[in-house]
């Protein structure tokens, strides 16, 4: 199995360009064929793969309970139920558990990243808030910070705090989700406006630009300005109109000057540059809100985008960023902007402009006249009639953390120690080439709009962001990782008294049909494409699952272990070769 996954593994990447140049949508204009529904989304799934393919959408993966549970209620009342969901633990409390369990073995030592991770997937496979979750990982890849930052990731605690509020912020206001993220010490650090002082004519010293610059081109407005559909505006000749220029960064810059570490003696200025006054901090310092510190603050006239911030705020640090912040929330870009972002990573690469617009209209009115409800956006997202479509123009690449998400929770992986060992999972070469929170850089994974060049998908005018990261080097690296996962189970060996990988998955069902190969392969495809393996793909892998013999048991029952390792080794290949096929990394 391990050459022919391998020689498979070489077209996967054109595989998936192929198959989403038949399945994205089109950023024309046009619908592209799709045939959409009229109307609102029905009410519940008409079939299990329905429901199965929504909750790939609006999870890290169906499982058969989640499926049972939206058969019975519908769609809008089943993201009703989820978002009154909270954690039954968050990503903070976690790793602060382990850390002093740690301890508690061994003074010298700590929790470190890897505790953030075991978190991450223990709530992605286990987790009942999975809207939620899903939610704060679609944010963590708007609002990025980043553990590959070396002071990031030298504060794990204070990351898990910045999931928790994603979690948590990202379910509310779209406003105060923006000053959370700014406020956050870790965006101070990763994007370098914490300490940030106002200029200094005397020395040459202007603010940090950084943070105003990406707030505005990432976070709230981006680059040029857009439609209510998210079409772009234009002016004379047909140029695209930008959002914002050199002179609206730096106004905005000085409104983030004067911002530093909460302290028990604020506003010291040890305080400001230590973040500790004679030794004293606070313990939370790393992700209790940034604090503003008039003295370092600048007292310069702030204008940017059209509007001065009055003079009664210049030398006020909170009053300057609320004026800022509200200014950003009202523009009209945020609705398109940010909206087709979650399009992105929850439905479909391409949305239709009709579907953007929607979304755009919910960020701007829920409903009851209240701007920038992300539960509103959210809904919009998920029960938009397009979002139910399955034609060759609709769907999406699922990125590697995706998919491994899914197949442990399709197959109910457990962790043997609790704590669910998975680690990092960043070589491209031999893992899935990405870790949640570990982008390269502010920029995320990929980008919205990166289209592959010489694919069908850019031939058809489409983007593929997920397909920024996909080489051949990654489709076979993805590939075999997953051979061993499926053979091995996946993460760290958890010691004694398992002696295994920790996280196990669970085949009986699988087990118990695999002397059938056709049947063995349709409930694979079944539980892993939701509908969309043809009749080719299950020949395929019932070929080759048939081409691996199962003994007879002999009279004396002898060999039944080699019985059973032929049976494992069918399902191990059921599951490669549907893991490794463009119908599983496209969810359509």
């Amino acid at each position: 199995m391990k050459t022919r996954a391998t020689v498979r593994s070489a077209f996967l990447t054109l595989a998936i360009a192929a198959a989403l140049g038949a399945c994205g949508g089109n950023n024309n204009g046009e619908d592209g064929g799709t045939n959409l529904p009229p109307g609102a989304t029905a009410e519940k799934p008409a079939t299990r793969d329905d429901a199965a393919r929504f909750l790939a959408q609006a999870t890290f993966g169906p499982t058969d309970a989640d499926i049972d549970r939206l058969m019975e209620i519908g769609y809008a009342a089943w993201v009703d139920e989820q978002l009154a969901l909270a954690p039954a633990q968050t990503h903070r409390a976690y790793w602060e558990a382990r850390d002093a369990a740690i301890k508690a073995a061994n003074a010298s030592s700590s929790a470190s990243q890897a505790e953030f991770f075991e978190s991450f997937w223990k709530q992605a496979v286990t987790g009942q808030d999975q809207l939620r979750q899903r939610m704060a990982y679609a944010l963590s890849q708007i609002f990025v910070i980043s553990m590959a930052d070396s002071t990031v990731g030298d504060n794990p605690r204070a990351v898990a705090a910045y999931l928790d509020l994603l979690g948590d912020k990202g379910l509310g206001s779209y406003r105060d989700l923006l000053e959370a993220v700014s406020r956050h010490p870790m965006m101070g650090i990763y994007l370098s406006h914490l300490r940030n002082q106002k200029a200094d004519a005397r020395t040459g010293r202007v603010p940090d630009e950084n943070y105003a610059r990406e707030v505005m081109q990432l976070f709230s407005i981006g680059l040029v300005e857009l439609n209510e559909d998210g079409s772009v505006r234009t002016g004379a000749g047909g140029a695209a109109l930008e959002t914002y220029g050199p002179a609206d960064i730096s106004g905005l810059a000085r409104v983030f000057t004067g911002w530093s570490w909460s302290c028990p003696d604020w506003p010291d200025n040890g305080c400001f540059f230590n973040g500790s006054v004679g030794g004293v901090n606070d313990p939370n310092r790393s992700f209790q809100p940034l604090l503003g510190y008039p003295q370092y603050h600048s007292t310069e006239a702030k204008t940017f985008l059209g509007t001065t911030i009055g003079a009664q705020s210049l030398a006020d640090p909170n009053a300057s960023l609320t004026a800022a912040l509200n200014h950003l929330a009202a523009h009209p870009n945020v609705g398109p902007f940010i909206g087709r972002q979650l399009i992105q990573r929850f439905t479909t690469s391409n949305p239709s402009p009709a579907y953007v617009a929607a979304v755009s209209r919910a960020f701007a009115d829920n409903g009851t006249g209240v701007r920038g409800d992300m539960k509103a956006v959210l809904k919009a997202v998920l029960l938009h009639p397009e979002a139910r479509v399955r034609s060759d123009t609709s769907g999406k690449v699922r990125e590697p953390v995706l998919r491994l998400s899914a197949f442990l929770r399709a197959f109910a992986f457990a962790s043997d120690t609790g704590n669910f060992r998975v680690g990092t999972t960043d070589n491209p070469g031999t893992q899935l080439g990405q870790s949640p929170l570990r982008s390269p850089s502010v920029f995320n994974f990929y980008r919205p709009g990166f289209v592959p060049p010489g694919t069908q998908t850019a031939a058809r005018g489409l983007v593929a962001p997920e397909l920024q990261i996909a080489s051949e080097t990654t489709a076979a690296g993805y590939v075999n990782y997953m051979r061993d996962n499926i053979a091995s189970g996946v993460g760290s060996s958890n010691g004694a008294p398992f002696n295994r990988r920790d996280l196990q998955g669970n085949y009986t069902a699988e087990l118990a049909i695999a002397a059938d190969a056709a049947a063995l392969a349709e409930r694979v495809t079944s539980r892993l494409t939701y509908g969309t393996a043809d009749a080719a793909l299950k020949s395929e892998i019932a070929g080759a699952v048939g081409s691996i013999t199962i003994p007879a048991l002999n009279a004396g029952g002898t060999n039944q272990a080699a019985i059973d390792t032929a049976k494992r080794n069918r399902v191990n290949a059921a599951l490669l070769l549907t893991v490794a096929s463009p119908e599983f990394v496209v969810l359509k």
